[in-house]
């Protein structure tokens, strides 16, 4: 596993105050060894909710034949544009502010998209934008990537997604693990066909639509 995105390992600004997720650190490990094999062809990644960054600084670092462009809402905005300068490599763009409900999304086509942990914290309706705007900016090829925790046939892969279902209803009855029929239906509808369905540590997956000519 490449150093940077060893858990515990925050970069060359480690130092620096900035948020943390234990999450993230966990993860971006095996994310970034699934990664590796399914973007080894793209060349333009978009990444849909960048969080406190870590992932975009991890998977810039160690995808150096792309350019990796991050994206999240206004409350995360002002710490990622300190740190991704400071952290990220020139392959690491600018974070841009972008709201799955917008109509058109503010990026021109890109060849790739990645986003963890956003679907099951969204709105159905918010779920229902996030496809048809990738289905817009997605070329022909291309690759969407999502990691998170799902349901099949509607029955949870562990119990303890299902104590955390329950947690994300309680807090939002919008919110919530998703299942993965639905989210295929979303899918096919954007012209993208399933290709991988990789299990991942901590009952997570990571879910590999592509589109091709």
């Amino acid at each position: 596993m490449a150093r940077a995105c060893q858990p515990g390992s925050q970069g060359k600004g480690w130092e620096m105050p900035f948020s943390v997720s234990e999450a993230a650190e966990r993860n971006k490990g095996p994310i970034l060894g699934i990664l590796t094999r399914e973007l080894a062809r793209t060349r333009h990644v978009l990444e849909i909710g960048s969080g406190t960054g870590q992932h975009a600084v991890c998977f810039a670092a160690h995808l150096p034949h792309l350019t990796w462009q991050p994206s999240d809402l206004g409350e995360y905005l002002p710490e990622l544009r300190e740190r991704l300068p400071l952290e990220g490599g020139t392959n690491l763009l600018p974070v841009i502010e972008l709201d799955v409900r917008a109509d058109p999304w503010p990026v021109g086509p890109v060849d790739g998209v990645f986003s963890a942990n956003t679907l099951h914290i969204m709105s159905w309706s918010s779920v229902r934008e996030f496809f048809r705007g990738v289905g817009s900016v997605l070329a022909v090829p291309g690759v969407l990537c999502v990691y998170g925790p799902f349901r099949y046939g509607g029955r949870y892969t562990s119990e303890s997604n299902a104590v955390f279902d329950a947690h994300l209803r309680k807090r939002d009855p919008e919110g919530g693990i998703r299942d993965f029929e639905a989210l295929e239906e979303l899918a096919r509808r954007q012209g993208l066909q399933l290709a991988a369905d990789h299990a991942m540590p901590a009952n997570n997956q990571l879910l590999v639509w592509k589109r091709s000519g």
